[in-house]
């Protein structure tokens, strides 16, 4: 009997040791971890917090390239992954940005953390991460971008802008497939500032608003007017000077924003220089001074801002092939290439803004070519883009126009200072925006066998081009 109380006696001892060696390592371990969720609580976000915890075992993220079509907005996620090692060191890769944002003490522990685990965490885009990963406006180059699906857009419309003419209301003339009025083109490195109309016409308040050009600068004339007709309370606080209508005729127009007493002002000239007569042989025959300026020239001074174009006409076609065309003085050229005119042209030009501008008051402006997008022939010739209602994608690459580079030339040349409004590029993208058989009305279209590929549908691209300009005079580029 003595032996079995001993032997209770014992196994009571060793069970009641194991328990109390058990109870105090879950004491102690529920101690420890509580101590490490508190000194690593800023590893995990409380809902409140810019950061979301992925742990699904794959995350979908979107990439987009450089100069590309997006056929609807998405939000871009910067994503950073902490897996295992994969460097000889046996420590985890930890960015730059991911030390600022949990500080350099407790990189160490999540180093050690990251080599337990997988964890994925994802930026949630918001205006601050907007600001922190893109460039100032006046940092950056606008032009690299892709063009994005907006349901934001347009900005008009046909039915809420008076001043948009047959040749460009598209819908008007009944085109039924607008998904071209929305698109809007976002630049790749910065947070560009959307088209505020209230405060562009504050900024020409008092002031002359010119442009100079060709029917593409009419385009983007009239994109303008009907831009900032919008933040207008009093329609006819808005009137053309002389009351004239727009028509693709040639002619002047000044329109008056009596509330901002400003005026936006459209001064048609195909070549910049002037169109002329002279005597060849025993005809008077029709030639281009490529040596003085044209005759409206003397209504551009005073402006405060001025945009000139010129592009379009330059052709072999439309310069008789530079066959007893070109004029200098008295001298009428036999034969001349149309880029050398061109150029010749170009420094007429920059010849008059050097000696007839004051850049304290005037800002100058240059837009490049516009492309047309002719498919099977010229547009006299069966050529058109009519089955075009989409972009073109990232895989097409824009061309590098000549007339560009020849302006850049003569741009670097001038005492003036004077911006390049460079559009060539993501214009080539559009080609759905032309007006094409919508440039007139069914009941005055003669054939189909003309269509226009040239010209814009508005609301459409020149719109792109004024926010362009916008964004210039905003930050006094």
């Amino acid at each position: 009997m003595e032996r079995q109380r001993s032997f209770s006696v014992k196994s009571t001892r060793v069970l009641a040791f194991i328990i109390t060696t058990i109870s105090s390592a879950i004491v102690f371990f529920t101690f420890f971890s509580s101590s490490l969720i508190k000194s690593n609580s800023s590893l995990y976000p409380t809902p409140d917090s810019n950061f979301q915890i992925d742990l699904s075992p794959i995350a979908a993220i979107s990439a987009v390239s450089d100069s590309s079509v997006s056929p609807q907005p998405s939000p871009i996620l910067i994503s950073t992954h902490f897996n295992s090692p994969e460097n000889t060191s046996g420590s985890s890769k930890i960015s730059v940005f991911e030390q600022k944002i949990l500080g350099e003490s407790l990189v160490k522990e999540v180093r050690e953390i990251a080599n337990l685990t997988s964890i994925k965490v994802i930026e949630l885009p918001s205006n601050n991460g907007e600001e922190k990963t893109k460039k100032r406006i006046e940092e950056c180059d606008v032009t690299k971008g892709k063009w994005v699906y907006d349901s934001d857009y347009p900005l008009y419309t046909n039915a809420s802008c008076p001043f948009i003419d047959e040749g460009f209301g598209c819908q008007s003339n009944g085109r039924l497939d607008l998904n071209y009025m929305n698109w809007r083109w976002e630049p790749q490195d910065c947070d560009a500032p959307r088209f505020n109309a209230t405060k562009m016409l504050e900024m020409i308040r008092g002031k002359r608003l010119v442009f100079v050009g060709d029917s593409i600068n009419r385009n983007q004339w009239e994109s303008m007017l009907c831009l900032l007709f919008q933040a207008v309370k009093d329609p006819k606080r808005v009137y053309e000077t002389h009351n004239r209508r727009i028509t693709k005729e040639k002619g002047n127009y000044s329109f008056s924003f009596v509330d901002y007493k400003c005026t936006v002002e459209f001064y048609v000239t195909h070549f910049l220089v002037r169109e002329g007569r002279a005597r060849i042989g025993k005809k008077r025959r029709e030639t281009l001074r490529i040596d003085a300026m044209d005759r409206t020239s003397s209504r551009w001074k005073g402006a405060n801002v001025l945009v000139f174009n010129t592009a379009h006409w330059w052709s072999h076609y439309k310069t008789k092939s530079g066959v007893s065309y070109y004029q200098e003085g008295d001298l009428i050229h036999p034969k001349l290439d149309v880029s050398t005119a061109f150029k010749k042209a170009l420094q007429t030009w920059s010849s008059w803004v050097d000696k007839n501008v004051d850049p304290k008051k005037t800002r100058v402006f240059f837009r490049s070519a516009a492309p047309s997008h002719f498919s099977g022939g010229e547009w006299n010739s069966g050529g058109h883009c009519r089955e075009a209602n989409m972009p073109l994608n990232q895989t097409f690459k824009p061309s590098y126009s000549s007339k560009k580079s020849i302006v850049e030339e003569v741009l670097k040349q001038m005492r003036t200072p004077v911006t390049l409004l460079n559009v060539s590029g993501l214009s080539q993208y559009r080609i759905d925006a032309h007006p094409s058989i919508y440039g007139t009305k069914p009941e005055n279209r003669r054939s189909k066998a003309v269509q226009d590929c040239s010209h814009w549908c508005l609301p459409g691209v020149p719109d792109t081009w004024n926010h362009f300009l916008y964004l210039h005079l905003l930050h006094k580029r």
